[in-house]
């Protein structure tokens, strides 16, 4: 499992790939951080300290660390949100594309309704229960229109269970 959080929690004193490289060097089977940076479009960028990179740079360099471990499941809490709209936009196609490439199932954990929209399941939540599961591709209007307190956005195979 990766995981990929609001902010970055990237190390200052390293580069790029020296951040990366801190999970490649525990998992078996990791991608190349050179390889996982390419991925998300910083090859050029991989010498770089965090203090040197735009913030939607540092949340690309904490992607790439989280897809070099192959992870089945990326786990993403709020990924977009310390970032403005155009940049967020930017981060989540580095997300769908880890899907695709890869084969993950990325799952969103997020306040932004509109990120449903690239799911392929929305689980909405109220008062820490599922209150409703929708497919986006073949969404209704109303999923839109109509806001929750949170929600949970799927790219790929996705079991949810409630128990009462």
């Amino acid at each position: 499992m990766g995981f990929i959080f609001q902010f970055y929690n990237l190390t200052p004193t390293l580069t790029a790939e020296e951040n990366v490289r801190l999970v490649t060097d525990i998992v078996e089977r990791p991608m190349a951080p050179a390889e996982a940076l390419d991925l998300v479009g910083l090859a050029e960028r991989r010498g770089h300290y965090p203090a040197q990179l735009s913030g939607e740079e540092q949340q690309r360099v904490a992607v790439a660390r989280a897809i070099a471990k192959r992870p089945g499941v990326l786990l993403c809490d709020e990924p977009t949100g310390a970032l403005d709209s155009s940049t967020g936009v930017r981060v989540l196609q580095t997300l769908e594309r880890a899907h695709t490439e890869l084969g993950t199932t990325v799952i969103i954990i997020t306040h932004n309704i509109s990120i449903a929209a690239m799911a392929h399941r929305v689980l909405h939540f109220s008062d820490g229960r599922i209150a409703r599961v929708a497919s986006s591709r073949s969404r209704d209007d109303q999923l839109v229109k109509r806001s929750t307190p949170s929600c949970c956005a799927t790219l790929g195979a996705c079991a949810a269970r409630h128990s009462r």
